[in-house]
């Protein structure tokens, strides 16, 4: 004999519809409260040099963040033309107390002037031991040398981000230009900056990375 299963599943569809319907969509741990205070700390590539704000990484970032729940503002404190050096000095000003974390890309400069790769690894790790001696927790976001530059270059140049990373902790993406860097249509005519649809690019790519790094957050 058939079983009458029909008033007995609207019933628990019924419930189910309630239940949602009082709790709603399952949210980010941090979707509640005060919003998340991100800083973007960089140089042009963060900033967003030849676009419009609204087009720029840290815009970027905040509307995909939004649009996945999390209650978030990320700032802009990126700065064009900055080595890693130039960001050391002006760390304090740019990110200021009261921030739950910062994204750190720099060394683009540095790489692109030829300075030797021990420059930006002391700047940035001063970045990070600064941020860190504030209890501001930081990501840190990597840059890949140009093989024009030579094997021993490259590999110097390239190791500083993981190894950085590794020693103090952080949640790491390797390269912030990755699947942008070397094409054409994603970036100015410049070859080095992003246009907005590479910055949307970067966005998509680095973002499972950016919510680690939301996740590892300290609770409030």
């Amino acid at each position: 004999m058939k079983r009458q299963s029909g008033p007995f599943m609207a019933i628990i569809f019924a419930c189910a519809a309630v239940f949602f319907a009082l709790t709603g969509p399952l949210q980010p741990a941090h979707a509640q409260g005060p919003p998340i205070r991100l800083v973007a700390f960089g140089d042009s590539l963060s900033a967003g040099y030849g676009l419009p704000n609204e087009a720029a990484f840290p815009a970027a970032l905040e509307r995909a963040l939004k649009a996945k729940g999390y209650n978030v503002e990320v700032a802009n404190a990126g700065v064009s033309g900055d080595t890693a050096s130039a960001g050391l000095d002006r760390l304090d000003w740019s990110v200021p107390d009261g921030i739950d974390g910062v994204i750190v890309e720099l060394g683009a400069n540095d790489m692109l002037r030829g300075l030797d790769p021990a420059v930006p690894r002391q700047a940035i790790e001063g970045i990070v031991e600064q941020l860190k001696a504030r209890n501001i927790p930081v990501m840190l976001a990597g840059m890949v040398a140009s093989r024009n530059l030579g094997p021993d270059y490259a590999q110097k140049f390239d190791s500083l981000y993981p190894d950085i990373a590794k020693k103090h902790g952080l949640v790491l993406y390797p390269f912030f230009l990755d699947g942008v860097a070397g094409e054409t249509a994603l970036n100015l005519q410049d070859g080095l900056h992003p246009t907005a649809r590479g910055i949307e690019i970067i966005v998509g790519r680095i973002l499972p990375t950016v919510e680690t790094f939301l996740a590892s957050l300290p609770k409030r």
